[in-house]
């Protein structure tokens, strides 16, 4: 068993532990062995990071045995510099989310905890495997813990938001199935990914596997207009599980696109390029204006969500090395600060019990540590310069100049909306005189809360001051991509 697969299998096979203990019953060793599940799986992930080699784009920490011999299906693992990173910030995001969990979970904690190691090992298998099939499984698995996580834990509309989720992402995603059926068997009877890259796809064939793709991908992002799921789930999952969703589960659908989409389909892709763009300049523009008039924290933040994706697949789709690398940047950065805003809302909503804006005001007066994180991470989340969220943003944003001037100005001209509805949501909540008497009786942070909220701040200034150990890792891989994509596949 190779560094990848204990990477996938540790922290589910502590989730299954946790599962089998009695419900309620000893809760307090139900949190610790959910906390060692998740510290191992972010252990095993050091020795990846210390033995990556940034020179080379080919795919390291490679495991493949056979596994299903009739159909020469393949456990087959590998990464390489657009899937790298997404083992290593899974792993974090889920150590982060199991303390910031500690209390705030009261019933069927031991279940609670091992959905959530099960759902971390299950998305680190979706961006380790190189087998369609082997991913397919991963990536419709991930749909089963988070559907529980939502439907249990959830607010009081969480049954119509778990299907809602269930229903959007599940039915993208069985044209998937065919067109994963269709390639093994334009391969020859192989589920192997990096052979399917090579394929001579002709123009039909290809527009309909990059459709077919795009189905999934697309509501996983989620871009506009398949994105009104995720608001409504946003607003109904309990802390830990909005945190997941927006740092780590947005980001299988923007990786499917770098991995399936662009390589397999490359003429189709550069064809219909428009239509993503479109697309995703509507949703940094349009759902920006819709985040400004939120009322609900939660709807808000999943809304700029939805804002900071776009500049994801329309950094992918310009098809120039600086605006991949920074999509897969931005999507590195939107995991620690989207996380880090839910998790601010947690703290809120832990004291006072309510999402609303309007029942707050002046909270810095009462919580001034914790209104200094709040502040850096809403900074972060609109892009101010030495945090993770310009880095991603401004090579994107370079990148659309250099593709078109018009088509960077309306991306530049989102940044403008992104410190709006921000830096408005925090004055109102944050600043001012404090006018609600349950404002008054807020504490500030515990040491558990400051903890959580200090390495993620470490995190998110790191990454915007020195970029350069996540995009040397990004680089190599990025330049094949477009030099893959640039030439013709059609017979």
């Amino acid at each position: 068993m190779g560094l990848l697969s204990l990477a996938i299998w540790l922290p589910i096979a502590f989730g299954v532990l946790l599962l089998t203990l009695g419900r309620d019953s000893q809760t307090g060793a139900v949190r610790w062995l959910a906390l060692l599940g998740a510290l191992l799986g972010l252990v095993v992930t050091i020795p990846l990071i210390a033995g990556f080699d940034t020179s080379t784009a080919q795919m390291q920490f490679v495991e493949k045995m056979l596994w299903i011999e009739r159909f020469s299906v393949h456990y087959h693992l590998g990464v390489d510099g657009l899937s790298f990173w997404f083992v290593p910030l899974t792993a974090f995001i889920t150590v982060i989310v199991v303390i910031a969990s500690w209390t705030n979970i009261q019933e069927r904690v031991n279940q609670y905890m091992g959905a959530f190691l099960i759902l971390s090992g299950l998305m680190i298998g979706v961006f380790a495997a190189l087998d369609g099939l082997l991913f397919y499984v991963f990536f419709e698995a991930t749909l089963i813990p988070m559907y529980l996580i939502i439907g249990i834990w959830g607010g009081p509309n969480r049954i119509y938001a778990a299907f809602k989720f269930f229903l959007y992402t599940l039915l993208g995603s069985l044209l998937t199935l065919v067109a994963i059926i269709y390639l093994y068997n334009a391969a020859g009877g192989s589920f192997d990914i990096l052979t399917w890259h090579q394929l001579p796809l002709g123009k039909l064939p290809q527009t309909l596997v990059f459709f077919a793709f795009f189905a999934a991908f697309a509501v996983k992002v989620p871009m506009f207009p398949v994105h009104t799921w995720l608001p409504d789930v946003h607003v109904e999952a309990p802390t830990g599980g909005s945190a997941v969703l927006a740092a780590i589960m947005l980001k299988l659908g923007a990786y499917g696109f770098l991995r399936f989409s662009m390589p397999i389909a490359p003429d189709a892709a550069r064809e219909w390029a428009w239509l993503i763009i479109t697309l995703s300049l509507i949703a940094v523009l349009y759902v920006g204006v819709v985040a400004l008039v939120q009322k609900d924290m939660k709807k808000l933040v999943a809304y700029s969500s939805v804002a900071h994706m776009g500049f994801v697949t329309l950094g992918f789709f310009v098809f120039n090395d600086i605006g991949v690398s920074g999509g897969i940047a931005q999507m590195i950065a939107h995991g620690f600060v989207s996380g880090a805003m839910f998790l601010c809302i947690g703290v809120l909503y832990d004291r006072v019990h309510s999402r609303e804006i309007a029942d707050y005001g002046g909270v810095v007066n009462v919580m001034p540590k914790f209104s200094a994180f709040a502040l850096l991470f809403s900074m972060a989340n609109c892009g101010l310069p030495a945090t993770a969220g310009f880095v991603g943003e401004w090579m994107v944003i370079l990148a659309s100049v250099k593709f078109n001037f018009w088509i960077g100005v309306l991306a530049a001209s989102a940044v403008i909306w992104g410190a709006a509805y921000s830096l408005w949501m925090y004055k109102r909540v944050y600043l001012g005189e404090v006018t609600h008497a349950h404002v008054k009786n807020m504490q500030d942070l515990n040491s558990r809360e400051f903890l959580v909220l200090s390495v993620l701040a470490i995190a998110v200034l790191f990454m915007g001051i020195y970029p350069k150990p996540f995009t040397d890792v990004i680089d190599p891989s990025v330049q094949q991509l477009l030099q893959h994509v640039a030439q013709s596949k059609l017979p």
